[in-house]
């Protein structure tokens, strides 16, 4: 897994009422590394929406939940001097399945596509307030092609490494 990327697999207390479920504690201090989350937004996107690729550049790292519909969530390490530098992650997340909080590094490219028939829920945790007059963000187009990673989720040997990242094709080798 990248560097400074992780995920936690967030227990549900499910009854006949439906369920209930912590998100984020301040005593998950080796999953939170140091991080005060200060800000949630909630974002709603289509089917085949793909919110694709940008990254912080003052320090800010996210928590992400889908909460609702599936998305595939990236992760690109093209950080100079990092030890997994070329690497992507890839994580496919859906409300209706086991909730899972990932932590992604801000200054990772980062994004996802909505992978489901409907529209996806994304609950974002931020460390740094939204600053509508500077945003803490640089974009790529969706289907840049310097986004070449050297190995996928850990794996060289995916038929996907080494070309441009295809966000049109299926998950997984």
């Amino acid at each position: 897994m990248i560097h400074g990327v992780g995920m936690a697999e967030l227990k549900k207390n499910a009854d006949e009422r439906g369920f209930f479920a912590e998100l984020v504690r301040e005593d998950w201090k080796s999953f939170l590394e140091g991080d005060h989350i200060v800000q949630f937004s909630l974002s709603q996107s289509h089917p085949d929406v793909i919110r694709a690729w940008h990254r912080h550049t003052r320090g800010q790292n996210d928590y992400l939940v889908c909460i609702s519909g599936t998305i595939r969530c990236c992760v690109y390490d093209d950080r100079k001097g990092s030890k997994t530098r070329g690497e992507l992650d890839e994580f496919v997340l859906s409300g209706t399945d086991a909730l899972w909080l990932v932590r992604i590094a801000g200054d990772c490219w980062h994004g996802y596509k909505v992978i489901s028939q409907e529209p996806a829920l994304i609950l974002y945790g931020v460390t740094k307030l939204y600053n509508h007059a500077k945003p803490d963000e640089e974009r790529l187009a969706w289907d840049d092609g310097s986004v070449i990673p050297t190995s996928i989720n850990g794996r060289a040997d995916d038929s996907r490494a080494g070309r441009s990242y295809d966000w049109g094709g299926p998950a997984g080798p």
